[in-house]
């Protein structure tokens, strides 16, 4: 599967950041970005399995249920599905929670185009072999 061919499923509250990242991924190649505002919807989203995502890139903090929870959702019932959080968060605790659900990569906020596509692409030779 060639890089451009995976679909994300994007799970961030803010609009702002939503687009940004949007664009990011559009400017690897990616156009089949789907987007999720809570992980409520994102749950949601999964469960309806309307679209069988290849990864899934969430933030922490969000209303309703946070990224952490997604991602325990996420391994209880779609376990091999690469997920990356984005979070703000740098302290170890987090950190530490966050590899023991299960996260399969990790991107601290600020982050720069070269920090997200260097995920993805990690990602994508690790589980498709791209």
């Amino acid at each position: 599967m060639k890089l451009e061919d995976i679909k994300i499923l994007l799970v961030e509250d803010e609009k702002n950041a939503r687009s940004t990242i949007r664009a990011m991924l559009s400017e690897m190649g990616i156009n089949q970005v789907f987007e999720s505002k809570t992980g409520e919807e994102a749950q949601v989203f999964l469960d309806m399995d309307a679209v069988e995502v290849d990864m899934v890139i969430s933030d922490w903090n969000m209303p309703d249920k946070t990224g952490y929870q997604l991602l325990e959702y996420l391994r209880e019932t779609h376990r091999t599905i690469p997920f990356i959080m984005i979070t703000g968060r740098a302290d170890q605790n987090s950190v530490k929670d966050a590899i023991s659900a299960g996260v399969t990569s990790y991107i601290r906020k600020p982050f720069s185009m070269q920090d997200l596509e260097s995920k993805v692409t990690f990602l994508h030779k690790k589980f498709f072999g791209g």
